[in-house]
């Protein structure tokens, strides 16, 4: 892809030349209201799955209920410490929540998401690292 210096109103900025200007911004902006929205779902459904309201997760997260509303239905897009404030107040690490939209996502653009972690893998990182059976090695060898 090249660029090619356009002047607008005498400023000269440069552009992607062969790519329609109308399609770049469409894409850009579906890929951010799918994180956006991913996000939201994930948070509604947790709540949901917790038998709570949104009115007492606001309470609880220090958010504005309408703020929230629009965070779960995807129209706005909350900073990582609204994130992590909405986060403790459902009772989840943000990892997990993050861990759940990820795997939306790339189920969303058809990639295979493994949900454990091959006995393989597991079994060279407890040699490599001297984990045994979840503990440290050096705790067992004290024994």
């Amino acid at each position: 892809m090249t660029k090619q210096p356009v002047s607008v109103n005498g400023v000269v900025r440069w552009k992607d030349v062969g790519v329609d200007e109308d399609a770049s911004t469409e894409t850009k902006d579906m890929k951010m209201g799918v994180l956006r929205q991913e996000i939201g779902e994930v948070l509604r459904s947790v709540r949901q799955r917790q038998g709570r309201t949104l009115r007492e997760v606001s309470h609880s997260a220090r958010v504005s209920l309408g703020y929230l509303s629009e965070v779960e239905r995807g129209q706005k897009e909350a900073s990582s410490e609204l994130l992590a404030s909405i986060c403790a107040a459902l009772d989840i690490p943000m990892s997990q929540m993050l861990r759940e939209v990820a795997d939306r996502l790339a189920y969303a653009e058809g990639l295979l998401v493994p949900d454990t972690v091959p006995s393989d893998l597991t079994e060279q990182y407890s040699r490599e690292f001297g984990r045994v059976n979840g503990g440290e090695a050096a705790a067992a060898g004290a024994r």
